[in-house]
Formats: structure tokens, sequence, C-alpha cells
């Protein structure tokens, strides 16, 4: 008998338990991977006694052995074995590590990864390891339950209050996380307000911080904030939740269009394979910038070991890449340990500038399918979104440095060499969007501090990790200003109209930013009476900060920790409306999308 034919007598075998079968590893998966998840939050955020961890690590171990057998029972069910391993690639690479690193625990008693890690002075990687594996178990497997034909029931919901939830769900997750006693280096545990202002600020990759991060918190609450920035800057749940779940709501262009910070019409129609896109592209480029930073450090972290090194590295490069700001150096790059580490510096400014051009723009300008495109057809270019993206930034990036070094020279800059002074200048100017520093923000002076604001305002690019209101936004304003005075017929831009629909929506964003932040600075002067009696503290503080959080920034003159329990409420909130997208919050307060085609006569008034 042919290999084939016994084959199809295994799936005719197998066919009245198949669907029946996997439905039930789906529930169960969803089980192990959920208690996976409670199990190592107790085992890394409770101090336990060597026989307790000994059994919470059982249990992890445990649910490893299930993933294994589960993937084997699925591929046992498939008609197309080796079809069905190609497709799920990654997930098979994983299921090969899990094999390799069970099959060293039961021979040798160590896991081989921590072996590696320990001869590279990374003690902590298997650590990275476990949470990501059962991270990406969970995700899957809720992607995976929540599909058309899954075996939940079908529930109509907005796509915008789902986009909002995945954010509230990591943020809530992160609270509890860092209200663990063994989260920071005091006895006790963080108090919730702090807690969930950390976490939000973290999430939303803002980077506005109430303690500071590399006193106040342990090797594990660092790694938890280390998570949720990563999670939070790419869009990483809400994103592949998004997809997953766009067949199941039958969502339309026009409905996909609530989601304004990551998704467009073209990359959703041509979504397939884009969640691992993403994935591959920015662990690639935070690995780069990781390997760059560590080369770089020098004396910079003198006295710390050769892991710590490493892990301060992975962490200001994925800070960095997602625009969140947030420093393992107290005062931030400004400290006098990496002042004048200008190599630093700029791997830094390169990483944000990346971040906040946006993965749409960078899958445009060195994907290797477009790349190898515009080789063999020189008479293409690159996109007109990309052109937004590249131009606008480079330009904001430009007139910020110029602007910083010629208002600061007598300021924060003086005393600095030429070069130093050049790439503080440049820094300042292209974190805009991230909320590093390398000079005191309080020391800057007024006039810098007001182009800073305006220039948070406008933030980074669309489909990208930072906020504001988007250079599109900006671009497609400035555009109708000038077909305005120049008394043009249409909206024009890099020889492209722009549809009535877009101009429609950049205003809808500008407005809505500009009364969400005068709002907030309304009720800040309100909570912060106390700084603002300050001496040295006035409203530019207040309407700093406020800005800052409302475009997911991050710098701040100083006055966060001096915030209220009230003004910590007010700016949380900002931060995540902010984070989340303004029309995103409109669609959802705005209930189900519906479409009128009635037109009223015409109106006529007096403008200006």
């Amino acid at each position: 008998m042919k290999l084939h034919e016994i084959r199809e007598r295994i799936n005719v075998f197998l066919y009245g338990s198949k669907e029946r079968v996997l439905n039930g590893l789906k529930l169960f998966n969803l089980v192990v991977s959920t208690s996976a998840l409670f199990v190592l939050a107790i085992y890394y955020g409770y101090p336990n006694e060597s026989a307790t961890a000994a059994q919470l690590l059982g249990f992890v171990k445990g649910t490893f052995a299930f993933y294994v057998l589960q993937y084997i029972t699925r591929i046992l069910y498939d008609y197309h074995p080796l079809r069905y391993i190609r497709k799920t690639w990654f997930e098979a690479a994983v299921m090969a590590v899990l094999v390799v690193e069970g099959v060293s625990d039961l021979l040798t008693g160590e896991l081989l990864i921590s072996r590696l890690s320990s001869s590279i002075g990374f003690e902590s990687i298997s650590d990275f390891s476990t949470l990501f594996i059962q991270g990406y178990f969970f995700t899957v497997v809720v992607a995976e339950l929540i599909r058309e034909g899954s075996v939940l029931p079908r529930v109509r919901l907005n796509p915008a209050i789902i986009f909002i939830m995945s954010f509230l769900g990591i943020v809530t997750a992160g609270t509890v996380l860092l209200m663990l006693p063994e989260m920071t280096t005091a006895p006790g545990s963080m108090n919730f307000l702090d807690a969930i202002f950390t976490s939000t600020s973290a999430t939303c990759v803002t980077g506005l911080m109430v303690v500071d991060t590399v006193t106040f918190f342990s090797y594990k609450g660092q790694v938890v904030l280390l998570f949720l920035i990563q999670l939070g800057g790419l869009n990483l749940v809400a994103f592949g939740s998004f997809l997953v779940l766009a067949s199941k709501f039958g969502l339309g262009v026009r409905q996909h269009e609530v989601i304004e910070d990551f998704v467009n019409k073209d990359n959703f129609n041509a979504s397939n394979g884009m969640l691992g896109k993403v994935l591959m592209w920015c662990i690639g480029i935070e690995a780069l910038g990781a390997l760059a930073m560590y080369m770089s450090w020098g004396e910079s972290l003198t006295g710390l070991s050769n892991g710590k090194a490493w892990f301060y590295a992975v962490f200001h490069s994925v800070s960095a890449f997602n625009n969140a700001g947030i420093s393992l150096f107290t005062e931030g790059l400004s400290n006098p340990a990496v002042a004048h580490n200008y190599s630093i510096h700029w791997i830094i400014t390169a990483l944000v500038f990346f971040g906040a051009l946006g993965m749409v723009a960078i899958f445009d300008l060195f994907g290797f399918e477009r790349l190898r495109e515009r080789m063999e057809q020189p008479w293409k270019h690159i996109s007109f979104a990309t052109k937004i993206a590249l131009y606008f930034s480079l330009g904001l990036v430009g007139i910020g440095s110029i602007s910083y070094w010629l208002l600061e020279r007598g300021g924060t800059l003086d005393g600095m060499s030429p070069f130093g002074q050049f790439t503080t200048s440049v820094f300042q100017s292209a974190t805009r969007t991230s909320g590093f520093n390398t000079v005191d923000i309080g020391q800057v002076g007024v006039p810098m501090l007001f182009l800073l604001i305006i220039l948070m305002f406008i933030g980074s690019s669309s489909s990208s990790t930072g906020g504001g209101i988007k250079t599109s936004t900006f671009s497609i304003v400035l555009a109708d200003v000038w077909r305005t005075v120049r008394s043009h017929d249409h909206v024009q831009l890099f020889k492209r109209t722009i549809p009535d629909v877009l101009r429609s929506r950049a205003y809808s964003v500008l407005l809505f930013f500009l009364v969400g932040n005068t709002a907030a600075i309304f009720m800040l002067c309100i909570s912060e009476a106390e700084i603002l009696s300050m001496e040295g503290r006035n409203i530019l503080d207040l309407i700093f900060e406020e800005v800052s959080a409302f475009g997911t920034v991050g710098l701040s003159t100083g006055i966060t920790p001096l915030l209220s329990p009230f003004g910590k409420v007010i700016v949380m909130v900002s931060m995540f409306v902010g984070r989340v997208g303004t029309l995103t919050v409109a669609y959802a307060l705005g209930g189900k999308l519906t479409q009128t085609h009635i037109k009223y006569p015409e109106g006529h008034t007096m403008v200006g």
C-alpha cells in the first residue's frame, strides 16, 4: 500500500472527530495559556520558596508539552501535513525549540537556551523566551477563537470599541503586574494610581513617569515595562485582533477607517501576512539597534555586568523605536554617564526617526520587493503616503534642529563642542515624538519650549509608533490653506489631488486635538494650582505637559511627579486618547456607523 493511500485512510478514520477535537483543543489551549500566564505572574511577582518555585516552573514546562502535543494533533488531522507545516512555519519553529529544550531539560536538568545565554553573560534571556512563548500562544488562541466560524458565538460590536478594549486590556494587565511586590526595589508594592499611570504611559508609548525607572523598579519590573512598550508601540494585540476580526464583523473600507493610526486602505486590502511582516521588521530593526548600542556603551556602563549591558541596549532600542522615551538612566540621557556619548545619541535618533516614519513608509522605502521593482522599473517612485511621511518628517527635523541651535546656543547648548551642539540640536528635534532628552528640558528657554509644543502637536507619521495629529493631517491642512490662498480649484500635494473625505478627516483630527488639549489644559489649571504657585513654574509647564501627553511624546519640564491625583488622571486619559486615536474614540462614542444620502440645499455665509 502506497503512502498517500495510508494517509487517505487515516484521514477518513479521523474525519468524524476532526471538528470536535480541534475545537476542544482551541478552548483547552486558551485555558492552558491563560493559566500559564497567571502562574508566571505569581512566579515572577511574589517571593517564592524553592519548593513552590519548582512546582510553578513544573506547571509551565507541562504547558510546553501540551503545546507540542496539540500541534502534532493538528498536523495529524490536516489533509496535507507538509503543506500545513509550511503554512505555520513560525509555530513549527517554536515547537522545534520546545522539543529541543525539553530534551535538554530531561537529559541535563538545564535548558539549552540558559546555557547559551550564560555563556554570553545574559543570564535572564530564558525568562524572556518563556514569557514570549506563553504570550504568543495566548494571542494566537484568542485570534483563532474570535475568527469567523469559531466555537465562540458571533457578537457584532463596533470595531472601534474592540480596538480600544484591546488597549485597555494591555493597560489593565500591566497595572496588575506593576503592583506585584517583586516589581519594585522598595518593600511593598506600587500604589494603584501610580501603577495604572505608569502602565498607561508605557502602553501608550508616552514615557511620562512619576517615578525613577532605574531606582524604583526591580529588574522584573523593568522587564514588564519593556513588554508593555513593545505591545503598545506596535499595537500588536489591537492590530492582530483587528485583522482577524475584519471578516467576522463584515468590515468595509469605510468602517475600516476608524482605525486611524495603524491601518489604511492599501495595507488592509493586501493584509495577508501583514502582522508577521510587521513583527519581523520591527524585531529586526530593534535587534540591530540593540547590537549597535551594546557596542557603543564604552565607559557609560562601567561597573555593570555584560548581561546588564545587553539588557540596557535591548530596553533602550525597544523604547526608542517605539517612541516611548522611557530610559534606565536617572534624568534620562542627560545623565552624566551618557550625556556626551554621542554614538548612543545618534543610534537612538535613527531608531526614533524610523519608528516615527511608520511601517508602511519603511516597507515602501526598504522592502525587498519594492526596491527590486524600482530598480527594474526606474520610472516608479515611492508612494504618495511615503512622500508625505518622509519629506515632512525630514522637514520638521530640519526646522526643529536649526531653531534649537539658534535659540539655545546661549542656553542648554552653552559649553558644548560644535559637534555636540549639532548632535543635541538634531536629537531634540528628531525625538520630538519620543520623549528622550539629552538636556534638562526644564532649562530650555521659553521660545524653544513653545516651538517644541508645536512640533509635539504635529507629531509623527501615520502607521507609526508615535502620536500627534500626524504629518499626513498637517500636510493636508497645509495644502488646503495653500489652495485657499492661491485660489486653486482643488487641494493638491505632490501632484496628487486630495479627496474631500481625507480633507474632512484631517480637519476632524485637528479639531479634536485642539478641543481635547484645550479642555485638559483648563482642567489642569484648576487641579494643579499648587504647581502654578511654585517659584519658576507657570502655565507653560502645564501646556507642555498636556500636549506631550496627548501627543504621546513624553517630554516634560519636570512636573510629572508633582501632579495631583486628579492631574494624573487627566494626563493619563490624554495619553490613552492620543494613542488609540481621536477619530477612533469619536467613532466608538458615536455608535453604529450609518450611511446617508440625504443632501440639503447649500447654505452660504461669510468666513473670516
